[in-house]
Parts: C-alpha cells; sequence; structure tokens
C-alpha cells in the first residue's frame, strides 16, 4: 500500500488512501517506509522534493532561531476549532442573561416559564453551528481534507461544545429552580442529534441555525409577546413526555449512524 501510495496509483480507494494518511501520522516506522518507497519508486517526487529543500535552506539559516512560543496541547486542535472560543462565550452570556431576565423580569413577560428553560433546549446548538461553519473558521478546508475529517471529527467538536454548555444550563436550572435537569436535558440532546441528522442533508450550520431560527419564531417570540408559554411545549416538558425526546434523540443517532459516510463530503 505504501509503495503504490508513493507512485500516486489512481486506483487505490479514497478510504483505503485516507486510512493510510490517518495511520502514517502516528506510526513513525511506516513514514520510513514511505520516504524509502519514494526514493527508489517516485525519483520525481524526491528531486522536487530535494530542490525545495536546497532552495529553502540558506533563507532559513539567514532568518535565524526563532524564540520558543507557547504550543497549545495537540488534543486541543483534534477536539476544538478557535472559532468555537467566541461562540462557547458567546452562549454563557446568554445564559447569563437569561438568568438575569428571569430574576429582574416582571412575571407577566414570561408567564410561567423560566427564560432558561425557553432557551436551553436549543442553545447548544449555536456552539455546534460554529463547530463546523466553513465561514468561521480560517482552516476548514485543510482541515475538511484532512484523513480524520467528516464524522469522527464533527462528534469530537460537537461534544466538546456540550461538555461546555450543558453544566452552565445545569447551573442555570438550579438557580432559578423552576425546571429540572431531566426536562431539557433531552431535549437538548434531541436537538443536538436532530441537528446532526439534518447537516447530513444541508449541513451542519444550516441545520443548527435553522432549528434555533424555528425554536425562537415558534417558542420564545410567542412567549415573549403574549406572557404564556405555548400549550404544545407545555405538554411536550412535562415529565411523561420525556420518552417522545428519548425517541427523538435516538432516531436522530440512528439517522446520523446512517448517513456516516456523507459527512465526509460536506
Amino acid at each position: 500500500m505504501i509503495d503504490d501510495y508513493a507512485r500516486g496509483v489512481t486506483t487505490m480507494a479514497a478510504d483505503t488512501v485516507w486510512a493510510l494518511e490517518a495511520h502514517l501520522e502516528t506510526c513513525a516506522p511506516c513514514r520510513s517506509l514511505l520516504a524509502a518507497s519514494v526514493a527508489t519508486g517516485a525519483p520525481d517526487i524526491a528531486a522536487l522534493v530535494d530542490t525545495v529543500r536546497a532552495g529553502l535552506e540558506p533563507r532559513l539559516d539567514a532568518v535565524g532561531a526563532v524564540p520558543p512560543r507557547w504550543r497549545r496541547p495537540r488534543w486541543v486542535s483534534s477536539w476544538l476549532t478557535p472559532a468555537m472560543t467566541p461562540w462557547l462565550a458567546m452562549t454563557a452570556v446568554v445564559t447569563l442573561v437569561a438568568l438575569l431576565l428571569d430574576a429582574a423580569a416582571p412575571a407577566e413577560v414570561f408567564g410561567s416559564s423560566s427564560p432558561v428553560s425557553l432557551i436551553a433546549p436549543v442553545l447548544p446548538l449555536c456552539g455546534v453551528a460554529a463547530s463546523w461553519s466553513s465561514g468561521l473558521d480560517p482552516a476548514h478546508e485543510l482541515t475538511a481534507s484532512t484523513a480524520r475529517a467528516g464524522l469522527p471529527l464533527l462528534l469530537r467538536r460537537t461534544t466538546s461544545v456540550l461538555v461546555v454548555v450543558l453544566p452552565v444550563l445545569l447551573l442555570g436550572g438550579w438557580l432559578t429552580g423552576s425546571t429540572t435537569a431531566a426536562q431539557w436535558l433531552l431535549p437538548s440532546l434531541a436537538f443536538t442529534s436532530t441537528a446532526l441528522a439534518l447537516g447530513s442533508v444541508v449541513g451542519v450550520t444550516r441545520a443548527a441555525l435553522g432549528l434555533v431560527a424555528g425554536w425562537g419564531l415558534v417558542v420564545v417570540a410567542p412567549t415573549s409577546i403574549t406572557g404564556r408559554v405555548p400549550a404544545f411545549l407545555q405538554l411536550a416538558l412535562q415529565r411523561d413526555q420525556l420518552p417522545v425526546w428519548g425517541l427523538l434523540l435516538a432516531l436522530g443517532v440512528c439517522a446520523v449512524i446512517a448517513r456516516r459516510d456523507t459527512y465526509s463530503t460536506l
């Protein structure tokens, strides 16, 4: 496989090439085999590399040593994208604003519902949208072309969003005392899995933002205007309706698994 890869054999399957590249990232002996294979099986590439090296070495020597600087751990880059930091900060700020509204807003504004409970089901979607947005990530093209791109990387970034957002919501729900964790945790996870499932068709960012916009128009805006929570939301967040959210979560997960190959081409 390494010999075929070095020679640029076009009959190699795409998934085989990606698996080989992912393996080469962590296997020094195989990288040595690749270097030897390029030298013997692809002399044109070896000559090109030598030419580039001969042109760069004098320039690099003239630049001098670069002072060492802090480098973030490798696992941070594999789980997070720089664009997620401001979005996660914004999510925390939105939760804080909801807490302030819950404490200071007149009772007739949101009726019997807490602002935290209104935004909790869709709040993780803001971070999910930012975690896979080509417009917000300057290195999106580079990331999307790596061997580890696709569903595994998307799940890592989604998990990192949930790890940050869910504790903030848990703290907000505990401070307000208006809703239990189970009443918003399952809806949050259900909306997240639905966004990932729809993302295999229209793109994760579009799917997440579409669900947020739909929830805002159907639930948050009417509640803010009338001061009454829509009847269907009151019914949906009741304890006896939690199995329905669990079913929606399971369906979203099954859809993601069934369409897992499409995420590498988003």
